[in-house]
Parts: structure tokens; sequence; C-alpha cells
């Protein structure tokens, strides 16, 4: 039994060299991201890949020639209220197509699915038209409106449904409670792991949106953090230290949300429901 054993981990060597190596060169541009935040500019053109010296005085730039904390703080109210309210409406529409289906509604998700395929940038004209006739422009409202409701996160929400157990629907009818209290009460809770996998990529896109805030903000001190990094690497000299810093700060929410929420995000994927 111990010869298999061995036999069977001697076999598995390959497998872990091939894996390792591999999940090395997936983590290193992280890890030079955060050396050469510590690093000149100059040591980051030579390819320098170690730590350096350098992490205070670019952070001491980067603060002092930009409004960092007031980028944070814009990236961090879009963002918030954008999953938010994206996460009610797209859910409360797939609970809708799936589990008060019919024909009508399937041909109606049908046609919902084509706009996953138009560009963004074809519908970039009159969006903005749209948001300077409501006076939405420099807005929380102007950033968001656009993206609270998207065809993948309603298209997740309904496929997700599928494993709801409609029976309890029934059992819960029967009791006197409202399609209202449904929702709330018994499919918020059965539902979390999809609203976890939907909450982490719904924040990274509002995160790291850059070109409709680009669009409709136009006033600097509504800036946000890809903003931010955009004005850093748009110089005629750029200093790759404070770019880099710049771009870990950038990093570093998304990151700790992922990682919070990783394995709820596998689950909601997965479509598993508790």
């Amino acid at each position: 039994m111990k010869k298999n054993k061995s036999a069977i981990q001697r076999r598995l060597i390959p497998s872990y060299i091939f894996l390792t190596f591999w999940s090395l060169i997936s983590v290193f541009p992280l890890y030079w991201m955060i050396t050469a935040a510590t690093n000149t500019t100059v040591e980051v053109a030579r390819g320098k890949i170690w730590f350096g010296a350098n992490a205070a005085e670019n952070f001491n730039k980067l603060i002092s020639q930009n409004d960092l904390w007031g980028s944070m703080a814009n990236s961090f109210k879009y963002s918030i209220v954008q999953t938010v309210l994206c996460l009610f409406v797209c859910s409360l529409a797939g609970f809708g197509f799936e589990l008060y289906h019919d024909k009508a509604k399937d041909r109606l998700f049908a046609l919902l699915l084509l706009a996953m395929m138009v560009p963004q940038v074809a519908t970039m004209i009159p969006l903005f038209k749209m948001a300077s006739g409501m006076k939405l422009l420099n807005s929380v409202w102007g950033f968001i409106l656009p993206s609270i409701s998207t065809p993948f996160m309603i298209m997740m929400f309904r496929q997700n449904s599928r494993n709801f157990p409609v029976d309890i629907m029934e059992a819960a009818r029967m009791d006197g409670l409202s399609e209202v209290a449904i929702f709330f009460r018994m499919y918020l809770p059965v539902m979390k792991s999809t609203y976890a996998a939907a909450a982490v990529i719904t924040f990274m896109n509002a995160w790291n949106s850059y070109l409709w805030p680009k669009v409709v903000m136009l006033d600097n001190s509504a800036q946000t953090m890809p903003m931010l990094i955009a004005n850093l690497a748009a110089g005629y000299t750029i200093d790759y230290g404070v770019l880099m810093m710049g771009v870990l700060f950038c990093s570093i929410p998304t990151m700790v949300i992922f990682f919070i929420l990783q394995k709820q995000f596998a689950e909601g994927i997965t479509g598993a429901v508790k």
C-alpha cells in the first residue's frame, strides 16, 4: 500500500513542478508592481526586480502632487453605490425571469442578451447626451446609472436561480407570505454565494472603470483612481516609481475584496445554493 502511494506521489511530481512554474509566472507581475513602487525611475527602467529604499519618497510625491485620498474616496463611493444597486436590480430581475418565467419573458430575456453584443463605445455618445440633458455630469448618478443593470449579471442570477428550491416558495405562499417577503426573507439568504460572486465582479468592474468616468466626470475633483493613474502616465516625463506606487494603491482594495470573498466567489460562479 505504501509503495503504491509513493509511486502515485512520484508520478505527480511533474504536475506539481508545472503548476508551481506557472503560478510563479502568474504572481510575478504583482511582485514586480510592489517592488517597482519602492524603487526610483532609473532603477525601474533598468529592470530592477528586488525591493529598493525609495518607497517613502515615492509615496510623498504621490500624495503631494496628486489628490490620492480624494480619488480613493470617489472610487469607493461610486463603486459601493453601484455594487449595491446593481445587486438589487439584477437579482430582482433574475429572480423574476426564472421563478415567474413564461414564453414572453423568455423572448424578452433573449432580446436582453443581445445587448451583450453591443460594444460600450457604440453607446457612449447617446449616454453622454442623456447624462448631460439630465444634469448628471460630475455626479455619482451619472457614473452608476448606465451600469446598475447589466445583461451579464441578470443572466448570472437567472442561471443560479434555477437551483433555488421552488417548493419552499409554494409553502411560504400557503403561509401567507407575500412575494416581496419571499424575495427578501428567503431568496436573499439562500442565494448569498451568488450575491458574493456578483459583488466581487461588480465592485471590480466599477473600481477599474475608466472610459465612462473619463467622459462623464469633467471636474478633476470627481476623478477616480484609474483616472489618476492615467494622469500619472500621461506626462512628458513619467516617474515610474510614483506611477507604480499609485497602481499599488489602486490595486489594494480589489485584492482585499477578492481575498475576503474568494470562497463565496467560487461557490457563486459554480451556481452553489445554500
